[in-house]
């Protein structure tokens, strides 16, 4: 099968799980969707790898980088004006945290420091998986982040729903 073709199929895969998952109203669902789905397809051994055309990468990363940046507005500027200390302290403790944790998992479990430190860095699956691509190990990153993301995506809202009833639940008005 041509290489476009192969590329059709993998593009296909996430389009459809990334639509199939808005239906589950997680947050990010289309993030996560497109992840499962393109990534079922690559693990299935049926088709060879995707090769994206020259440059794809840098645009997607570009693409990206602005659909980030367009959510930094002035209103989230005013917010970090209050709440600079707690985003000092969250960035502080989740790189410390992510050293860590990734250094421990290396030496614990006999994996390549590069995959764990950058498999438990607090950055996105897109940021982190294209940092892992330049080191030669995007693909393990991307599996740690995508376990990471879609836990995290189903358990998080479950247990804030859970505290935000207990706290209403014990509210003292």
């Amino acid at each position: 099968m041509s290489s476009l073709a192969t590329l059709a199929i993998y593009i296909l895969a996430g389009l459809g799980g990334g639509l199939l998952a808005l239906r589950t109203g997680i947050p990010a669902a289309p993030l996560a969707g497109a992840l499962l789905g393109a990534s079922l397809v690559s693990m299935s051994g049926r088709w060879d790898a995707a090769h994206w055309p020259p440059g794809t990468s840098t645009g997607l990363e570009i693409a990206i980088g602005t659909v980030i940046g367009t959510g930094l507005t002035s209103a989230a500027l005013t917010e970090l004006r209050h709440l600079w200390r707690p985003a000092i302290l969250i960035t502080v403790t989740l790189v410390a945290t992510g050293l860590v944790v990734g250094l421990w998992s290396s030496r614990l479990l006999g994996v390549d420091p590069i995959i764990t430190l950058l498999g438990a860095a607090p950055g996105g699956i897109s940021g982190m998986s294209l940092v892992g691509a330049e080191f030669g190990v995007g693909a393990a990153v991307a599996a740690l982040h995508a376990v990471r993301l879609i836990t995290v995506l189903l358990v998080l809202p479950m247990v804030i729903r859970l505290v935000l009833s207990f706290t209403a639940g014990h509210s003292s008005s």
